[in-house]
């Protein structure tokens, strides 16, 4: 298969020279290739939004896919690839890593693994959804070890897999990938992927200080709201390192039945995480990286703006 032919070749192993002749391509064909459509990359997966968007990616693109999870990354393979649409070559594809964004080093060790596994490919599409939840309705509730930990995962989680995603991004002149199309042979390609790269992290629409009419939920809205100031400094950033060849932006995902969100089922208009995760996926993949477009800025399951 091209991929054991990729995997071989980049990480230095020797390749059956009648694997290369049966797929009628050289080594070097096959690294070109890789670079030029990049790879994915979901953080966590191991539930929810993340879960769903990673066998998304895997059902819907052609794309190599890391995923990650705290812990127990084997069963999280189990349950990525359970879904029953995905394609043939979906396990080849999916990489797991043990992230834990408490601690740096763990993200740390993941971007260096990735860049001796896929050398000088850059990242084509991330979602970084890093997320708890601590209920503190009044102020009498807030307590200092949960709030903590509010910041550490909310705030601080998304702001250390900036710092080291963001060496994978492309530069300026690196160069456009190259655009997908559903359309063809390809049945699975059915995002249409385009020409520059894409980081998304996961705000949520309590982080919103304009739309906040009800108050409560003091750390979780207060983290929350560090999400959309890092997506537009961090975008500010990429205009300047990549250009119109990477881009970032925040997104709420609607109010989505997973765990995160049993408490509160009851009465409400809910999404599944395949759904959200499809619907955000597609509005990502369609937004262009023209300062006009909506980049930097936070976006909801619809296509509507959540203003700070």
């Amino acid at each position: 298969m091209i991929h054991d032919v990729i995997r071989a070749s980049i990480k230095g192993e020797a390749v059956p020279l009648e694997l290369i002749r049966d797929q009628s391509l050289t080594i070097s064909d096959n690294l070109m290739a890789l670079v030029s459509q990049g790879f994915a990359l979901v953080t966590p997966a191991s539930r929810g939004i993340g879960l769903a968007s990673a066998q998304q990616l895997l059902t819907q693109t052609q794309l190599p896919v890391v995923a990650t999870a705290r812990r127990n990354c084997d069963e999280v393979r189990d349950r990525i690839l359970s879904c029953k649409t995905l394609s043939s070559d979906a396990e080849k594809r999916l990489r797991m890593f043990e992230v834990d964004v408490k601690h740096e080093s763990t993200i740390s060790s993941m971007t260096d693994t990735i860049r001796k596994e896929y050398p000088e490919t850059p990242l084509r599409l991330a979602l970084t959804v890093p997320g708890i939840l601590h209920v503190d309705k009044s102020p009498s509730q807030v307590d200092a070890a949960s709030a903590l930990e509010s910041f550490q995962v909310n705030a601080l989680g998304p702001l250390l897999l900036m710092k080291h995603l963001s060496q994978l991004l492309p530069t300026r002149s690196a160069s456009a990938f190259e655009p997908t199309s559903a359309s063809g042979s390809n049945r699975n390609n059915s995002l249409n992927l385009p020409s520059h790269a894409i980081y998304a992290m996961m705000a949520a629409r309590v982080g919103s200080v304009s739309d906040n009419s009800s108050g409560g939920w003091y750390s979780y809205r207060a983290s929350k709201a560090s999400v959309f100031q890092l997506a537009k400094s961090f975008d500010l950033y990429l205009r300047s390192r990549s250009g119109q060849k990477a881009l970032a932006v925040a997104l709420h995902p609607g109010t989505v039945r997973t765990d995160f969100t049993k408490e509160f089922w009851k009465g409400r208009d809910m999404l599944e995480p395949l759904d959200s995760a499809e619907r955000l996926l597609r509005f990502l993949v369609e937004m262009p990286p023209d300062i006009k477009s909506g980049r930097g800025r936070c976006w909801d399951w619809k296509g509507n703006e959540v203003y700070p």
